[in-house]
């Protein structure tokens, strides 16, 4: 499996007060701090380098992982530093700690998903993979434009209404990738997403099953409940 990239910088301000002494990846979750369940599933899918993009308190995220023996896993850190950098400048400045091909992970999101038959699923030819999911606006604005088994458009400053998908959060990129915004240090994800749909350089996997996320109360209860029932089955 390729190296795996979580990005566990962001401030969660939609959280208020609970996160403003503890990050996001740290908030017990059915018995345990998130990160814990996100870097379980990450062995159990046969992934073995993870590299955590960490800011906004990311010394307590490193100082309750460490490096990663206590979960059979290899795992780096990549610090921000002094600003943040946006979850595509974050992921730009850990470059060197990661695979030419690799996964990329938000810090807040479970996804039950086959990781390996995404990777099995990227065309190498092309800088980019995401995982897409029919949505109708259902979680938030779909932004993906996917017609016949092809992603035509993925545009999340400015959805357009024929748009029925929205990006999942697991995606695979190229290092080279990131060559489009060499002289940035400071951007968004979705930016480069948009720029490689545009020409032509991202692909698509949809998916079924539905995505688990704590950016939210309504989304750490609606976790919760989906790994208490993991655990009873």
């Amino acid at each position: 499996m390729y190296s795996v990239a979580i990005l566990a910088g962001g401030l969660a301000t939609r959280l208020g007060e609970v996160t403003r002494k503890l990050p996001k990846s740290l908030l017990e979750i059915s018995g345990k701090p998130f990160i814990f369940h996100q870097l379980d599933i990450l062995k159990s899918q046969g992934v073995k380098n993870v590299v955590l993009c960490v800011g906004h308190l990311g010394e307590m995220i490193e100082s309750a992982v460490g490096d990663g023996r206590n979960f059979n896993l290899s795992i780096k850190y990549s610090y921000d530093g002094d600003k943040q950098l946006g979850t595509g400048g974050s992921i730009s400045k850990a470059l060197h700690l990661l695979d030419p091909n690799f996964l990329v992970l938000y810090g807040d999101s479970l996804l039950p998903i086959n990781f390996e038959k995404v990777q099995k699923a990227y065309d190498t030819k092309k800088l980019g993979l995401m995982t897409i999911i029919k949505n109708d606006n259902a979680w938030d604005l779909s932004n993906v434009l996917y017609l016949d088994g092809k992603l035509i458009e993925y545009n999340k400053r400015n959805p357009k209404p024929n748009m029925k998908y929205i990006d999942y959060g697991l995606s695979i990129l190229n290092k080279n990738a990131f060559n489009y915004f060499i002289n940035e240090q400071i951007f968004d994800l979705s930016d480069l997403f948009a720029l490689l749909s545009s020409r032509c350089e991202l692909s698509a996997f949809e998916v079924y099953e539905r995505f688990y996320e704590i950016g939210s109360q309504k989304g750490i209860q609606e976790t919760e409940d989906y790994l208490n029932n993991f655990k009873l089955g």
